[in-house]
């Protein structure tokens, strides 16, 4: 049988932060912007409602062990948390993983993945047309941050449910190429590693362009790259038709808006079925809570589009190593993106048991 190695985004942004209550107001979290938002247009599939889980609080570890449950009942074979590293100890949401990794529960595989990106409010803000106002720099201060930053994860790494590829654990950094020098940061931490007692990390760089950053990435040093391909079906308009949907975008009351019935099948490409290259499913996108008429919306996804998509990530993986058959899932419970896997009134479990149908059938040679 073949083993395929889906692993799921998680996001911690589910309890209240001394950060987020003064950037937003007491008791804010990701939820907050879901309650508030709106339909945006008319057969807009809208409000996203968590059903099962509820509106949870992720200090509460009854919680995540209900989440490990339901991932590994379905295929899934760990989480990869979102990691928030700011340059000289600054840190974000730490504290549901820092409690995953103290308890040792749930007893469910994981790995990082290091989100180096400035916060700013407008992601956060009903209307994405404001002026941006950074919250939080991404900095880079240099060799000493290096350490320090790596020393914080070590203890992770050391944890028997860290996930690993080729014997080393899995780190992903989301966007390598705003790095100033990623090469030296990769190096540095290898050599910490081996001199820790690793046998090194394995890193994989995320682009939203593969066209674009491939190469550049794997130049950097990585090992790997994880692809996610939602916005490549405009390299497929042409010119004209591209042109005119971007003045509609620019002057509609609505967010922009696309089919995923059209859209989907350019989530997996040709360049994912290299051995290095790890590709990703994707159930929704719907940015409207987090940014209204500024965002952008994936329409019309099911359950049944998405086993598709999973059914063609699978096949793009099939003839790897088995350590490579990596896919990830993007996301586990980005509610304020739409894209989760968790279920919710609308669908129920029914992302779940399409991931699981797809795997099944796949692991018994259907195609």
């Amino acid at each position: 049988m073949n083993k395929f190695r889906f692993i799921a985004f998680y996001l911690p942004q589910y309890y209240p932060t001394a950060s987020n209550n003064r950037w937003y107001g007491t008791g804010f979290t990701e939820w907050t912007n879901l309650g508030k938002a709106r339909k945006c247009y008319p057969g807009h599939d809208f409000p996203h409602v968590p059903s099962e889980l509820g509106y949870y609080d992720l200090r509460l570890p009854e919680v995540r062990e209900a989440q490990a449950a339901l991932a590994r009942e379905y295929g899934i074979e760990g989480f990869c948390y979102y990691h928030y590293w700011f340059g000289n100890g600054v840190r974000e949401l730490e504290r549901p993983f820092q409690e995953v990794l103290a308890s040792g529960k749930p007893d469910f595989p994981f790995c990082l993945c290091w989100a180096n990106q400035t916060w700013k409010k407008k992601m956060w803000d009903k209307d994405a047309v404001i002026e941006a106002k950074i919250l939080q720099e991404q900095r880079y201060p240099g060799p000493e941050d290096e350490e320090a930053h790596f020393a914080t994860c070590l203890p992770a790494f050391r944890d028997p449910r860290y996930i690993q590829v080729d014997g080393k654990p899995l780190f992903m950094i989301y966007r390598p190429l705003e790095m100033p020098d990623p090469t030296a940061f990769m190096e540095h931490w290898q050599k910490l590693a081996r001199e820790n007692g690793l046998k090194g990390i394995y890193f994989i760089g995320q682009t939203p362009n593969a066209k674009r950053d491939l190469e550049a990435i794997l130049q950097t040093g990585a090992d790997g790259v994880n692809t996610l391909r939602m916005h490549d079906y405009r390299r497929c308009w042409n010119p004209v038709k591209y042109a005119l949907k971007r003045l509609w975008w620019n002057f509609s009351p609505y967010p922009k808006i696309v089919k995923y019935k059209d859209i989907s099948r350019f989530f997996i490409a040709e360049e994912d079925r290299r051995e290095n290259i790890f590709p990703s499913v994707l159930p929704n996108w719907d940015h409207s809570p987090r940014s209204g008429r500024g965002g952008s919306i994936i329409h019309g996804s099911s359950p049944q589009l998405f086993e598709r998509n999973v059914r063609e990530a699978l096949a793009a993986v099939a003839e790897k190593q088995p350590d490579h058959r990596l896919i990830f899932i993007k996301s586990w419970n980005e509610w304020g993106e739409g894209n989760y896997m968790e279920p919710d009134l609308r669908f129920g479990r029914g992302y779940l048991e399409a991931l699981k149908r797809a795997i099944d059938a796949v692991s018994a040679g259907e195609h």
